[in-house]
């Protein structure tokens, strides 16, 4: 297996324009490119490396709070994804199920430290799994969303740090990263009622949050 590590640098700021962007041609999907890193394709793993780079230091960075750690783990994402594309099997998206990586990478990177501990399972006191399903927000822009989008990004840090583990990652999922209730309930393992449980809650208390500062 090639070094990794040297192979790709996480980029900050806008990620590179896509080949389709480039010259108007079709591009592999995600799932086909994946394929081809399961037989040892170098070029299709830099191509999804190039797409998904942003998306994994972002959703790191967002859950631990710690530019270092969400390089790291991003990065270890990233060599995950190079030694076990075999077992994508394609009955999910791509992204869901390399968020899902991203995520768990996250997980056991906070259950190091002893206060982590507190927080398992991730849920928090208000997050109920029996709790009537919640439509979630709409991917046409409204207001809710539109305010989150337009806080500064030390601020929303700091918000989405008050919420619970679950509601943070739900609520990213779907902001940063356009996912459905659907795909955010496979990355978390949870069933989907539950998945719009927690964006609803998520976003409702961060309005709250803004509302309040």
């Amino acid at each position: 297996m090639p070094d990794l590590r040297l192979r790709f640098v996480l980029k900050r700021g806008k990620p590179a324009e896509s080949a389709r962007g480039r010259t108007g041609l079709a591009e592999p999907s995600d799932e086909d490119l994946c394929g081809k890193v399961a037989d040892g394709d170098t070029q299709a793993f830099e191509l999804l490396v190039e797409r998904h780079q942003a998306g994994a230091y972002r959703l790191a960075c967002s859950i631990l709070g710690n530019e270092s750690d969400a390089r790291d783990v991003s990065q270890d994402a990233f060599i995950r994804l190079y030694e076990s594309a075999n077992r994508f099997d394609r009955r999910a998206r791509f992204s869901t199920w390399f968020y899902r990586v991203v995520v768990n990478l996250c997980i056991d990177r906070r259950r190091r430290d002893k206060w982590w501990r507190r927080l398992l399972p991730l849920s928090g006191p208000g997050d109920d799994s029996d709790a009537p399903p919640i439509d979630p927000p709409s991917p046409t822009p409204n207001p809710e969303m539109a305010a989150i989008r337009g806080q500064t990004r030390l601020k929303l840090d700091r918000a989405l740090q008050q919420l619970s583990p679950n509601q943070r990652i739900a609520v990213l999922l779907q902001a940063q990263e356009n996912l459905s209730s659907r795909e955010i309930a496979e990355v978390l393992k949870c069933s989907e009622s539950t998945a719009r449980v927690h964006i609803h809650r998520g976003l409702s208390q961060l309005k709250k949050i803004f509302k309040d500062e």
